[in-house]
């Protein structure tokens, strides 16, 4: 299973994460359909390594409307992945 660092996050219009990117690596950008396969099939890890703080691993979470991608790299409910820069 190979770890792979996410840098930025593309969203929607709603401000929901489609895809995870991470410049100059040939998955990348890679489609959030992709990434919750790669995650449920342990194939791949996506890690977002932080400039403040640990690293944070992604993880699929199952929501009223649908499967999702985020982080829980403090105590609030937000998803963290909100705060990267758009790719």
């Amino acid at each position: 299973m190979a770890k792979r660092y996410v840098h930025k996050t593309g969203k929607n219009s709603q401000g929901d994460i489609t895809k995870l990117c991470n410049e100059g690596q040939s998955w990348s950008p890679r489609p959030k359909v992709d990434a919750i396969s790669d995650i449920e099939n342990g194939i791949h890890e996506y890690w977002v390594p932080w400039s403040t703080g640990p690293e944070t691993k992604i993880k699929v979470v199952n929501g009223s409307t649908g499967k999702y991608l985020r982080t829980d790299r403090d105590t609030t409910t937000r998803n963290n992945l909100d705060d990267l820069p758009d790719c």
